[in-house]
Formats: structure tokens, C-alpha cells, sequence
């Protein structure tokens, strides 16, 4: 039976993706888009894993919080947190198609985007 140091893996994952993050600034546009494409990933992507962590969090904190061993506002932010998280890759979740997009080969015969004003609606 394998022990696991859960401290040791949580150093390692950190690791891993401060690792992955300096890979997604000197990628490529396509490995990029396929790095940020599986990061986002809301059933198996890091963010998503990042979410439920998070939320698992909460509601440990939540059972520590009614029992007085830790303040309320602990639970409350690691809640907060959570949806948070969640509502983000919800809106991210949107744009998920625009992202894999730029793993494909562009058509030949059409005329690269022109660039637009980089202006944010958020929809929800």
C-alpha cells in the first residue's frame, strides 16, 4: 500500500504548474492554446480540480467553523472563493470553442483577423 505525503504532493502540483506556466510563456500560439485549452478543461482541466479543491476546503472549514475551532469568516471566504472559482470557468467555459480554435491550421485562402478593440462584456 502506498503512503502519501499529502503536503509533499501539494508542493509538487504547485511546482508542476509554475513549471507549465513558464512552458505557456515561450509556447508556441497552438501549444499554447492546447495547454490553456486542457487547463480549462471543466471536467478534468486544473482550474476545474482547482475549484472542487477549494470547495472541499470550504466545507471542511464549514465543519471547523460550527465547532468554534476556526472563525466563521475562515468557511465564508474559502466559500467565496469557491464560487468564485466557479463562476469564472463558467465564463470561460464560453470561450473554450475561440481557444481550441487556434490549435487548427487556419484556411489558407482567408484573410487573417483584423484586430479589434479590446473591450470586456461579461455575461452571466
Amino acid at each position: 500500500m502506498t503512503v502519501y505525503d499529502p503536503e509533499a504532493l501539494a508542493r509538487q502540483i504547485a511546482h508542476q504548474i509554475a513549471e507549465l506556466n513558464e512552458y505557456l510563456i515561450v509556447a508556441s500560439p497552438r501549444q499554447a492554446a492546447r495547454i490553456l485549452g486542457q487547463v480549462l478543461e471543466p471536467e478534468e482541466g486544473i482550474l476545474g480540480s482547482l475549484t472542487a479543491l477549494v470547495g472541499t476546503g470550504s466545507r471542511f472549514a464549514q465543519g471547523r467553523a460550527l465547532t468554534g475551532a476556526l472563525p466563521p469568516e475562515v468557511w465564508l471566504a474559502l466559500g467565496r472563493a469557491s464560487n468564485e472559482l466557479h463562476d469564472i470557468a463558467l465564463d470561460l467555459d464560453e470561450h473554450a470553442e475561440d481557444i481550441r480554435g487556434l490549435t487548427q491550421s487556419p484556411p489558407t485562402s482567408v484573410l487573417p483577423p483584423a484586430p479589434s478593440a479590446l473591450v470586456a462584456r461579461r455575461h452571466r
